[in-house]
């Protein structure tokens, strides 16, 4: 699969390189706009999903340009779903620092997942954490 945006695809197969957030972005741009997502629900989407093909990149797949992440959506009446796949061996997501806590808040990471849960209405974590699902509700 190639890795720009022609025309909405439903999966997207990105390099682990930061210059895939910008066909990311292109293509969150695009579905949001041919599924008539909301503006307040778009910069949820944007926001969250970005986070998590980031952590993707930089901690399941270690910045390897040799390994991808997969990026998928499925909408319907009630929800907008993404799958963010990486090739990595996953982490412990049910013990993850406060990223609000005084000790922590001068930290540069930790807060993708805060933010991802915070910005949807569920996140699940799948093969120890190297595959997440994001549901949005519409």
């Amino acid at each position: 699969m190639p890795n720009t945006v022609d025309s909405i695809l439903n999966e997207l197969l990105l390099s682990s390189e930061s210059k895939s957030l910008l066909i990311l972005e292109k293509w969150i741009n695009l579905l949001c706009e041919k599924h008539t997502i909301s503006s307040e629900k778009y910069g949820n989407v944007l926001i969250a999903v970005t986070e998590a093909v980031n952590n993707a990149i930089i901690h399941g797949n270690l910045n390897d340009i040799n390994k991808k992440t997969v990026v998928s959506y499925k909408v319907n009446n009630h929800s907008l779903t993404f799958y963010v796949k990486d090739e990595g061996v996953g982490f412990d997501f049910n013990n993850l620092p406060d990223p609000t806590d005084p000790e922590n808040i001068e930290t540069p990471d930790g807060r993708g997942i805060f933010l991802m849960r915070h910005l949807s209405d569920d996140v699940i974590f799948h093969n120890e954490g190297s595959f997440v699902e994001i549901i949005f509700e519409l």
